[in-house]
């Protein structure tokens, strides 16, 4: 049986746009960015407008099953290619492009026709993580009562991407703290809502041109039908629904990962050509240089990260439980942007260390990539229950 793995002439155009932005804005200004970190990047407006303009055309296109083929190359597989590609160009910046916030990630899994239609050009960022807990998305304390037509929401958020930026926020909320899991929802909030104020902004690692706040909510009101989802609490399901959310933002933050991990392995492979060591791939590994093989070994597996990046996109846009495979694409992703990145710094040493060149930045980036939308060990912990047929009170 053959396999064929061209993308679909259809999504060129996607690639072919989002390259040309990578490398003739977002490059020239990255470095910029990272030095004035919180500042924000006021070129990327146009850039925004314009992605407005193409998802507008896309969405009469999204969930067509293409031409003499029984599978649909839809949103999912658009938004790692639009991933990968940008994040070449910078990762921090493309998580501050206006209109494309994790959250509206978060509200295309799960949102139903009106509501998609409703929030289909808002600004949405997503907030999770709460001061008590970072990996375990169960311990929700965040709540959400029911007030008549609308929700009171009441919390803190922290590590929020976007957060000052945006112009709604997905909360994660529970409705009944003694109901546990099942009882937690997300709800669509706009960030100018009575209640809602933004904390502070954060100092960080990498992606520095990206905002990341911490969100107060103090008797926030939300419309009733801003929840997504259904409002029952139904234990046997427990929160499938908003946990549904990760499915799709996962190979979203694998193809990231993937996009700069390109722009490290092409570095490096320059910095080897430069030094008089060529990658020949019609010669033994064993006999040519370590630099060489380990260079070789690093692109095998990136490759191998791509391949389950666009395996777990296309399961999502066929409508196919793709858990697994989500984490599997983050987890080989994340582990190998930040081995490869590390690598393009020792081989070109004090050149790469420096801040002449992007590789040493490229390096701090690559670290989040591993951490955010469920951290290594998460997904490897959820791997291993949906291999072992596990349920997550059985394995901890």
């Amino acid at each position: 049986m053959a396999i064929n793995l061209e993308l679909p002439e259809k999504l060129d155009s996607t690639v072919e746009r989002s390259h040309l932005a990578a490398e003739h804005i977002f490059r020239p200004i990255s470095r910029k960015y990272d030095l004035a970190e919180h500042e924000y990047p006021v070129e990327l407006d146009e850039l925004g407008k314009l992605a407005k303009q193409a998802r507008t055309t896309e969405r009469a296109a999204e969930g067509e099953k293409d031409s003499g083929e029984d599978t649909v190359n839809g949103a999912n597989l658009r938004a790692v290619l639009n991933a990968r590609e940008l994040s070449w160009g910078d990762v921090g910046l493309m998580l501050s492009i206006p209109g494309q916030g994790l959250g509206n990630a978060a509200i295309a899994a799960v949102a139903n026709e009106e509501q998609l239609e409703r929030f289909g050009d808002v600004w949405a960022a997503m907030a999770i993580t709460e001061p008590g807990f970072g990996s375990d998305s169960a311990a929700v304390s965040t709540t959400a009562v029911r007030d008549g037509d609308d929700y009171l929401i009441n919390g803190e958020k922290i590590f929020v991407t976007a957060g000052s930026r945006a112009d709604h926020v997905v909360v994660w909320a529970t409705l009944d703290k003694s109901q546990g899991r099942a009882a937690i929802k997300s709800f669509v909030v706009p960030l100018d809502a009575e209640g809602v104020s933004v904390e502070r902004l954060e100092h960080k690692l990498g992606i520095k041109s990206s905002d990341t706040a911490v969100i107060r909510f103090a008797d926030a009101r939300v419309p009733a039908d801003n929840l997504l989802g259904t409002p029952d609490i139904d234990v046997k399901k427990a929160f499938g629904g908003v946990m549904q959310t990760f499915d799709n933002t996962r190979p979203v933050v694998a193809a990231m990962a993937v996009g700069v991990g390109r722009a490290a392995l092409e570095e490096m492979r320059r910095m080897l050509e430069e030094a008089g060591h060529p990658v020949d791939y019609d010669t033994p590994v064993a006999v040519q240089h370590a630099a060489v093989a380990e260079f070789i070994r690093l692109e095998s597996d990136w490759e191998a990260s791509w391949l389950l990046t666009l395996r777990a996109a296309w399961m999502a846009d066929n409508a196919t439980p793709n858990s697994l495979e989500a984490s599997m694409s983050k987890a080989k992703a994340g582990r190998t942007v930040t081995e490869v990145t590390n690598k393009a710094v020792e081989i070109g040493a004090t050149g790469a260390y420096a801040e002449t060149e992007l590789v040493e930045k490229w390096a701090r980036d690559s670290k989040i990539l591993d951490i955010f939308e469920g951290t290594q060990q998460i997904q490897q912990l959820i791997i291993a229950r949906r291999v072992l047929g596990k349920s997550s009170a059985d394995l901890k």
